[in-house]
């Protein structure tokens, strides 16, 4: 059903600060995921909300915030003012949208979501209910159509054809990477959850697919609604040695390139569909050389592979899914050796936990796991019986901690100055940590 009748989430009061509003969109449907285009369409059209500037819609299992911040960086810094929406956030609900680089206060916000809310109850008998996400995703279409910009960039939460984003025509469609996530509303294969992610591409618009082995499916749907497909290893390359990185697509090329400040060899895969992107685009917001060069070498983006030097050095990484985890083990082996590795991991009680703790296991000395404040979340508990079962190499210890920072306060109690520390899993576990400040690690022996 669309509407309900019975006003029963009519409130008495509305809500006055973001918090407020938050508070209500929770309480506003019964399901927290509840994926369909119809009921966020109607509040969409009851607000006007369309756009006038180019599209970017970003899909992808992983890759997908960093993708976003780059092609950010890169308009930034060819002048463009740019509104950028993503999901989900570290530690502040505000880091959901940016406008021009900069983040939206929170009293901006609880103004988009009473438009928002006055549009859903528009008539006596027509309340549409939302989700959390849905109504917030409304909330930053707002604010974005009600500012002056040259580029919107979207960040897709879920899938793709029936995410609350894909109400907006992409004018160009990214779909980062393919794989095993969410399955239980996505599908239990690469291809149905390729199909999904396909949802986003649009007839005679540019699709960038840059997973070097796509589904069929994607392929197959890009074919069936005509869009113009940009693959990688096809129609866009990049080749490189250790000191720098080139470019090649349709037309265009760019040579001696500084690798992204974004950390990890599968950046690479990242920044080449931001540059088939923006080659594709390039009519309507043209980019210089320079400004690729600038915005790859000043992009920011926590934790995303995020090394923070100190002794020992400290890495902050959301990998919650087995693919994401296998790229922050790769990266992990390439780093400089540390004698011993301590893990922070908190996760979602519905993730594939078992590959992702033997994919890691190989690597860790000591785990510290954590529950986390959220009801999807299994229990530091769980986590331990969950690596129990994965017979654990011998001599690697484990502990379970209340919250993240108790369990990283614990690493840097056991650990000594040359090892590392990496805390990984759900974005509650790398916000738990950076919900206190960008740490600096001095380990307790330097402090003696």
């Amino acid at each position: 059903m669309v509407v309900v009748r019975d006003n029963r989430h009519r409130m008495p009061t509305e809500p006055k600060t973001l918090t407020d509003w938050l508070a209500h969109c929770e309480r506003l449907h019964p399901k927290s995921i509840d994926l369909g285009l119809e009921r966020v369409r109607i509040v969409a059209l009851r607000m006007g909300l369309a756009f006038d500037c180019p599209v970017i819609t970003v899909a992808g299992t992983n890759g997908k915030g960093s993708t976003c911040a780059m092609l950010e960086a890169i308009l930034l810094q060819a002048g463009y003012r740019t509104g950028v929406y993503t999901s989900p956030h570290l530690v502040h609900f505000e880091e959901r949208l940016r406008l021009s680089g900069d983040t939206v206060a929170a009293e901006q916000w609880a103004q988009a979501f009473a438009r928002v809310e006055a549009a859903r109850v528009q008539g006596a008998d027509e309340d549409v209910s939302l989700t959390y996400f849905e109504f917030s995703t409304l909330a930053a279409l707002d604010l974005m159509h009600g500012t002056p910009l040259d580029a919107v960039i979207l960040e897709v939460g879920l899938g793709g054809r029936l995410d609350a984003v894909n109400i907006v025509d992409a004018d160009c469609a990214i779909i980062t990477s393919v794989d095993l996530d969410h399955m239980e509303f996505l599908g239990d294969s690469r291809e149905r959850i390729g199909r999904e992610k396909a949802g986003i591409m649009r007839t005679g618009r540019p699709v960038v697919v840059s997973d070097p082995l796509p589904p069929q499916s994607v392929l197959d749907h890009a074919l069936e609604v005509g869009a113009d497909l940009w693959r990688f290893g096809t129609d866009f390359n990049f080749s490189g040695d250790k000191q720098q990185w080139g470019w090649a697509g349709r037309g265009r090329r760019y040579a001696g390139l500084a690798y992204p400040a974004l950390r990890g060899a599968n950046q690479l895969l990242n920044a080449s569909g931001v540059l088939a992107a923006l080659s594709a685009l390039r009519e309507r917001l043209p980019v210089t050389a320079q400004a690729v060069r600038n915005g790859l070498a000043m992009v920011e983006l926590p934790g995303r592979f995020q090394v923070l030097a100190g002794q020992p050095s400290l890495v902050l990484d959301v990998a919650h899914n087995p693919h994401a985890v296998s790229a922050l083990a790769a990266n992990l082996d390439a780093m400089a050796y540390a004698p011993t590795t301590h893990a922070v991991f908190g996760a979602m009680a519905d993730k594939d936990l078992a590959p992702m703790l033997k994919r890691m296991g190989p690597l860790i000395g000591c785990w510290y796991f954590t529950d986390l404040p959220t009801p999807r979340a299994a229990t530091g508990a769980e986590l331990h019986s969950r690596w129990q079962a994965c017979a654990p190499r011998k001599g690697v210890s484990a502990s379970v901690h209340a919250d993240p920072q108790q369990a990283l306060d614990a690493a840097i109690a056991a650990a000594d100055p040359a090892d590392r520390i990496v805390v990984f899993g759900s974005f509650f576990t790398v916000g738990g940590i950076l919900a206190h400040g960008t740490p600096r690690l001095q380990a307790k022996h330097l402090n003696s």
